[in-house]
């Protein structure tokens, strides 16, 4: 089955052009599915059955895997699977049937509005990098957009005068209004901190870091745990607890 897999990472790679870490994620999550089913006496695609793989999925379970983990392995094999049957590589699907275990949704952590208050006493100052974070932990907050639409805003996407953002994806665009404090915030920001950042007046981002570069996902979460740390905030913070905090803020 080596060269079978060795074709498919080529077509994720080549012809559907993956990331690099989905790529590196169903190779290896694969490579331990072919270890698997070569050490119980399969050893060649043809072999493979649903029954094999049904198998190999009750022993990824019998090893205390995470349900989610278990559900991107299987999304590997049926990737896999289906990718070798339109090649005319194995005959049938023996994957199109898995079922993935259901996955239990937690509920989301929200933090109390002490604990807000307690996050945001950590970027009080005025310095640049400060005036930044103020401004986009206080939007988040207001608006409770998702960190990614965050991290995508443009100048062109504020309006100050009416106070608020605009953010689109592909398929919409929607409207959020926010309050003075954070407009008082993003002015102070505009005005005192991302000239110091951006040098290039072509940079469209409202967010930078200190490169003048777009300011990343990991990046800001990054800093959210940092003041988190510095709050003595014993809920873990990510950025989804901000978003699901916002009705605090907003009290």
């Amino acid at each position: 089955m080596t060269k079978e897999l060795e074709l498919f990472v080529e077509y994720l790679t080549i012809e559907k052009q993956a990331s690099h870490n989905t790529v590196i994620s169903y190779e290896r999550d694969l490579n331990k599915m072919v270890d698997y089913l070569q050490a119980n006496g399969c050893r060649e695609l043809s072999q493979v059955t649903q029954i094999r793989l049904t198998s190999y999925v009750l022993e990824l379970e019998k090893e205390g895997m995470k349900a989610s983990t278990i559900s991107r392995n299987i999304a590997a094999m049926k990737a896999f699977f289906h990718f070798c049957e339109r090649r005319k590589l194995k005959e049938d699907d023996p994957a199109e049937d898995l079922k993935a275990p259901k996955i239990e949704k937690k509920e989301a952590a929200v933090l109390s509005a002490d604990e807000l208050d307690r996050l945001f006493e950590q970027i009080d100052g005025t310095s640049p990098k400060e005036l930044r974070d103020r401004s986009m932990l206080c939007l988040l907050c207001a608006t409770g957009m998702k960190v990614e639409e965050l991290m995508q805003l443009k100048l062109e996407d504020v309006n100050m005068q009416m106070e608020y953002v605009v953010c689109r994806d592909s398929h919409r665009e929607k409207v959020l209004p926010f309050d003075r404090a954070t407009k008082k915030a993003m002015e102070r920001y505009l005005t005192y901190a991302r000239p110091a950042f951006v040098t290039d007046n072509t940079c469209p981002w409202l967010f930078t870091n200190r490169s003048g570069k777009r300011m990343s996902r990991q990046g800001f979460w990054k800093l959210i745990k940092y003041y988190g740390e510095q709050a003595g905030i014993q809920t873990e913070i990510t950025p989804y607890t901000l978003r699901h905090s916002s009705q605090q803020y907003r009290k």
